[in-house]
């Protein structure tokens, strides 16, 4: 489909672009984007004034269920989220039932996603067998099927040695090592932030040095195999602090952190509703100024909503056997609109994180409109008023402290490879 974009503003910082232009999409590329683009003959013209237009979104760290969990989320129902959302490209963990891995999951789920044609699905590959850490997957066959990362996700590898061989085996490749950075020594038996609405809730608590120490040992372990790491889904201060400082000492380390960590704190567990169990877990006040500023400031790369779908049964049940984990995908641009509206973070710099920053980390040719590039485009609502509803989430997962919750701004247009995938506008 060839299009034209007219209209709106653009807003593009890979090319440092933010003012009103138009945007030509040519055989699934970006032709052309400028003030005042002429209309080729028999092309489709479609009028965006008022609303913004960005790189299509890409969440590097979604959970997609398939294969072996298909009762909490497929990989059609998470691409259609996706799109939804406003994300052309997801970044999939390897989580499935079985690990991805090795070749053969990683070739099914790109299978799978070719099938459900409507966003980029790019897996990640488990750092080991089983992500039991214990013995190193075969990075070389994983990135030849097609992972673009390596990560054990919520399994934090614990094992020093094995973490050294990964960080070195994933830089003679160009891959990215994710971690979830949890000392299990210090957070074993936790089930909610160690504080004060733990004492009052009397339920176990997980301290912030649980994240901090492993955060820690992943630096220093970068630093001196001078490879490089990034840090899962950053929740507290200190974790900000020391990537911060990490950085300024040239330490190839890149963090990310997701919405419900600058939207909610850990107060909001004092019902015991399940829907607020995360991991890690939602903290205090002062943790969440301290990802704001490191969003700001830079510290923090992206943002990635860490979409966890769960059947009702999952959730459902006592807090201590409840599952961790937020549907995001379908949520996650109108929550991080906050930081926009609050002045906190300003369009480019939202943008950026959301789209060409993870784009640097995972080694993507995405996330720019430069002439030339692939036709993914998100094009945003900026003041549309909406109501989070999970049960019109397109996820299979309805598992979302959100719902109820109004918030400003929406993704009403979603364009992949110059393919209309999610077409929202009649909502305004």
């Amino acid at each position: 489909m060839n299009l034209l974009l007219k209209g709106a503003r653009v807003i593009d910082p890979a090319s440092k672009i933010d003012s009103i232009e138009d945007v030509l999409v040519e055989d699934g590329k970006i032709a052309d984007c400028g003030p005042s683009v002429k209309a080729p003959p028999d092309i489709t013209v479609l009028d965006l004034t008022g609303l913004i237009i960005t790189p299509g979104l890409i969440d590097m760290h979604v959970h997609l269920r398939e294969p072996g969990l298909e009762y909490k989320e497929t990989i059609a129902s998470g691409c259609q989220a996706a799109v939804a959302g406003g994300f052309t490209s997801i970044a999939c963990m390897p989580n499935t039932s079985p690990v991805n891995d090795n070749r053969s999951i990683t070739e099914f789920i790109r299978r799978k996603a070719a099938e459900a044609n409507l966003a980029n699905v790019y897996p990640v590959g488990a750092i080991s067998m089983h992500s039991e850490g214990k013995q190193l997957t075969e990075f070389w066959d994983l990135k030849e099927a097609g992972i673009v990362a390596l990560s054990d996700d919520g399994n934090p590898v614990m094992d020093a040695a094995l973490m050294r061989r990964a960080l070195e085996y994933a830089c003679s490749l160009d891959l990215p090592v994710i971690q979830h950075c949890e000392d299990k020594n210090l957070s074993t038996g936790g089930l909610m932030n160690e504080g004060y609405w733990a004492t009052v809730l009397g339920l176990p608590g997980i301290p912030a040095i649980a994240e901090d120490v492993m955060v820690a040992r992943d630096i220093l372990m970068a630093e001196y195999t001078k490879t490089r790491v990034h840090i899962a889904h950053v929740s507290t201060a200190g974790a900000v602090r020391l990537i911060r400082d990490a950085k300024k000492r040239g330490i190839n380390v890149t963090g990310e952190t997701a919405p419900h960590y600058f939207t909610l704190t850990d107060e909001s567990l004092q019902n015991y509703d399940t829907h607020y169990k995360v991991s890690p877990p939602l903290r205090g006040e002062a943790d969440v100024a301290a990802i704001k500023e490191g969003l700001a400031d830079g510290t923090l790369d992206a943002i990635a909503c860490d979409h966890a779908p769960h059947g009702r049964t999952d959730k459902e049940v006592e807090f201590e056997y409840a599952a961790n984990g937020i549907s995001g995908l379908e949520t996650s641009l109108g929550l991080s609109l906050n930081l926009v509206h609050e002045g906190v973070l300003t369009w480019p710099q939202l943008i950026a994180a959301m789209s060409c920053h993870p784009a640097r980390i995972l080694n993507l040719s995405k996330g720019s409109l430069a002439c030339g590039a692939d036709a993914d485009i998100t094009v945003i609502d900026p003041e549309l008023p909406w109501t989070i509803d999970t049960k019109a989430f397109h996820s299979r997962g309805k598992n979302s402290p959100f719902s109820g919750r109004l918030v400003k701004g929406r993704a009403v247009l979603t364009i992949v490879g110059g393919k209309i995938q999610y077409d929202g506008r009649k909502q305004r």
